[in-house]
């Protein structure tokens, strides 16, 4: 490696280092106060808080590479351009692609890594960081209890409107759903209280909640299907309502438990493609299957036969009788409401399972969608740090300024551009507005051409945009006005 080459590979590692960590700083804060309340309170080991920053912090790369990429480039030729030293290089005859070409190659590696960073290191941070999120939650629940949501307490989801008192145990508007002890699917319990206690000791595992005014509702699951469509229930009034719940399982959490292994960004490629191509494939199928059960359903088949049955055995004239308009005529009016009601009954009924399997089918849609973009975002990370250099370094060399000033500001520019516009086109891809590949690629695609363009420019010494032929071209054309009014 020449003196040259080693010069300016050493200047931008220095830079982007500093960079780098400045920003995964900046923004491992702001995470922290993102999850501030879920670690607050829990008596937390010191080991166990600078684990969920560990692991935190790969799910930063994706927005803190680019961006120090960009920064440092323009940081690092900028500095060169405002020390006259590519005025030094070029008049040696070193041109900025030869000045560019140590660090072309440290960006290309670069980009590799992160592509094998995406794919390996942070799907594993994130199994490991949202299993230990789930474990902490549990440490303390009593305290988990937020207004407006419902919070799970062991087989009770809770709700309030307000909590009040100086422990906070005083409650407002409790509603509260059991969950099934049967083993069955559901909640058939709910309670609806005015006000509640919270009465606890911090040497007891029992949390009591004492209920009053309230309401308490059960609904009946009988065994037999035909008593069962009556939707029995039963439904009690009490001034005072005690409930018990045993908080000694749920102080025992292992935090390295880890229970949840399957969502989107837990998976690596070969993952990823494996789940989409069975997603692909179930989706298909039910879809399909749904469309033949609807035809067969709807009685569209019957209504083929009997078309076929009445065609005349003549090929050449095919007549198909008309439907008779009046054909309520031949039954009573109570018949006729009868049959009116029927059909009314029938059609909401196919309307209401149209709607049904809509949302059911946007649902699984925008899953696939989901996981299509996560497969693509391994390969846009390593391209998109690659592209971003060709827009940072001669971007620099072209402003001709160092420093933390206008670099900055420039790059965050830039970058926000970039990040919003692939957050507001996988937010379209989501619901199938648009294809979930173009989504991941459209702001690299976008930013492209702006890194050949500047480059271009940089290389020719023409600045960013050239105003001084546009001017000209417009004094020019005045000149030819006024000499032709003069003749």
């Amino acid at each position: 490696m020449k003196v040259l080459d080693r010069y300016i590979l050493f200047s931008f590692l220095k830079t982007f280092f500093s960079v780098f960590i400045i920003l995964m700083f900046i923004f491992l804060l702001q995470t922290i106060w993102l999850f501030i309340s879920e670690l607050a309170g829990k008596d937390l080991e010191i080991t166990v808080i600078f684990k969920f920053l560990v692991l935190v912090s790969p799910r930063l790369v994706p927005l803190v590479l680019p961006l120090s990429i960009l920064l440092t480039s323009i940081m690092t030729f900028g500095n060169f351009a405002e020390n006259y030293e590519f005025a030094a290089m070029k008049s040696s005859g070193i041109s900025l692609q030869r000045a560019m070409r140590s660090l072309t190659v440290f960006i290309l590696l670069l980009s590799v890594t992160a592509f094998f960073f995406a794919n390996n290191v942070i799907p594993y941070s994130e199994k490991k960081f949202t299993n230990l999120r789930k474990n902490i939650v549990q440490l303390k629940p009593a305290r988990a209890i937020t207004e407006n949501r419902f919070n799970e307490v062991g087989d009770f989801n809770i709700k309030v409107s307000e909590k009040y008192g100086d422990n906070d145990q005083y409650l407002k508007d409790v509603i509260i759903h059991k969950q099934s002890l049967s083993g069955n699917n559901g909640s058939f319990t709910v309670i609806n209280a005015t006000r509640g206690e919270l009465i606890g000791s911090e040497k007891s595992d029992l949390l009591s909640l004492v209920l009053f005014d309230g309401n308490y509702y059960n609904d009946i699951n009988p065994t037999n299907y035909k008593k069962r469509k009556r939707k029995p229930f039963a439904k009690s009034y009490f001034k005072e309502y005690r409930i018990n719940m045993d908080l000694s399982d749920l102080g025992n959490v292992d935090l390295s438990e880890e229970s949840i292994s399957r969502k989107r960004n837990m998976l690596n490629i070969k993952e990823l493609r494996k789940d989409i191509d069975s997603f692909s494939v179930s989706y298909t199928k039910n879809l399909k299957d749904f469309g033949n059960n609807f035809y067969r359903r709807s009685g569209l088949v019957d209504m083929d036969k009997y078309i076929k049955d009445i065609i005349k055995k003549d090929e050449d004239t095919v007549c198909i009788p008309e439907p008779n308009p009046v054909f309520l005529n031949n039954y009573t009016p109570d018949q006729q409401v009868g049959i009116l009601e029927i059909a009314i009954n029938s059609t909401n009924s196919v309307i209401n399972n149209l709607d049904a399997k809509n949302r059911e089918y946007r649902s699984k849609e925008a899953r696939l969608n989901k996981f299509e973009i996560s497969l693509h975002e391994k390969y846009v990370l390593g391209i998109a740090c690659f592209i971003l250099f060709f827009v940072g370094a001669p971007l620099g060399a072209i402003i001709r300024k160092g420093g933390m000033g206008l670099p900055m500001v420039v790059a965050i520019g830039f970058f926000l551009s970039y990040h919003f516009i692939g957050i507001f086109a996988k937010n379209s891809a989501e619901d199938g507005s648009i294809s979930p590949f173009i989504a991941s690629w459209l702001s690299t695609l976008i930013i492209l051409p702006l890194g050949i363009f500047l480059t271009y420019r940089a290389t020719r010494d023409l600045g960013l945009i050239s105003l001084g032929g546009l001017f000209a071209g417009i004094k020019n054309f005045f000149s030819k006005q006024d000499k032709k009014i003069i003749k």
